[in-house]
């Protein structure tokens, strides 16, 4: 994502959500240990997390459900995931 995304996307979230919240993220990535390791690691230990893999097993979907207390976490943690080779966002 670049910058002028993130800011889009932060408008966005500003807008239509109120702080704090739970915010639902959720990622696709090529099934492995390390993967949904580095994923999951985005999170805070409270954060609630569900993984299903997908019928061939090649991929992983990660939902998270975290409390925020405001956009800049859930921007943050957009940012860090990006990071993360082959990772998709929904």
């Amino acid at each position: 994502m670049s910058e002028e995304d993130l800011n889009k996307f932060k408008e966005k979230l500003v807008e239509s959500t109120s702080f704090p919240s739970i915010y639902m993220f959720k990622f696709i990535i090529e099934t492995g240990n390390r993967n949904i390791a580095l994923v999951e690691s985005l999170f805070e230990a409270e954060a609630e997390l569900h993984r299903k893999e997908s019928s061939n097993g090649k991929y992983t979907s990660i939902t998270a459900r975290q409390v925020v207390m405001h956009a800049d976490e859930v921007i943050d943690i957009y940012k860090r995931a990006s990071l993360i080779k082959g990772i998709m966002f929904l």
